[in-house]
């Protein structure tokens, strides 16, 4: 059985019960102690990783006292946490792991990635993305159901509402020659073509360490909930909650933005790689 998710829903019930429980000065094991729970059930389901019966959130709203209007808020979440998202909606045959990473993305107010090896998977043409997607020898169908799970995440970011984006790309990530050339050089111009919320930047290759080189990060930030990271890796992914991490990726993606060029240089240099390829 895959390991449970925390979705944005039940991650924001989860927060909202960990902030009623530190505002009136309550250890999780006390807590516990004093509503007959268990403390791995409690941290599990303030972490989002679970979602409590709406019973037990009765227990705990009446113990720390919360005021009516936030005792609302919470039931309503309690109630809806289970109920599919947009993106289980748009998408209702794509994996979980892929349906909640699309509903972080449309909720974030910012998103901040790094991506040294290859163009984000948010900025990607569609056939640059079927090249991807199609290694190792893919069934047919489910790629294209990968890459069309891949477009409704893009289109759901042209949305008014849509976060602010900023994504920093290594220079192999603009030479790798991704479903041959031609598939390459489409994909350089349409970064070029991309609107202006969307911001492109390059870090050239070359120079000193930095910690862009142990990997690909996201960062999501929210305006009313905590910051997560998100790690894509070849067999798998994985998001970050934890605070203290969280804050050191926040410092990584400082560190790249400004090992960055600026958007006007970056555009000249994508520019030179087509250039390149074109010669």
């Amino acid at each position: 059985m895959p390991p449970p998710i925390a979705t944005p829903r039940s991650r924001a019930l989860g927060f909202g019960l960990r902030k009623a429980r530190k505002a009136r000065g309550y250890g999780l094991r006390e807590l516990a102690r004093a509503t007959g729970l268990h403390p791995a059930e409690l941290s599990n389901w303030e972490l989002g990783l679970r979602v409590p019966r709406i019973e037990d959130v009765a227990v705990l709203l009446g113990q720390l006292r919360v005021p009516a209007v936030e005792r609302a808020r919470l039931f309503e979440l309690v109630r809806t946490a289970r109920e599919p998202n947009w993106a289980e909606k748009e998408m209702p045959d794509a994996p979980a792991i892929l349906t909640t990473l699309a509903e972080y993305e449309r909720t974030a107010a910012a998103i901040f990635s790094w991506q040294p090896m290859l163009v984000h998977g948010l900025l990607q043409t569609p056939d640059y993305a079927r090249a991807i997607l199609a290694r190792g020898g893919t069934p047919a169908q489910l790629i294209e159901q990968r890459l069309k799970v891949r477009m409704i995440r893009q289109s759901a970011l042209h949305e008014h509402r849509a976060p602010e984006c900023s994504f920093v790309l290594g220079e192999t990530a603009l030479r790798q020659e991704i479903g041959g050339t031609e598939t390459l050089l489409d994909q350089l111009r349409h970064l070029l073509d991309l609107p202006r919320r969307f911001e492109v930047r390059v870090v050239p290759s070359g120079g000193d360490y930095h910690p862009g080189l142990n990997g690909s990060f996201s960062v999501f930030e929210y305006s009313d909930l905590p910051a997560i990271v998100f790690l894509d890796q070849y067999r798998g992914s994985a998001y970050i909650y934890d605070e203290n991490q969280v804050a050191d990726y926040k410092s990584a993606a400082q560190t790249m933005a400004s090992l960055a060029l600026s958007t006007a240089e970056s555009r000249v240099f994508v520019e030179g790689v087509i250039a390149d390829l074109e010669a």
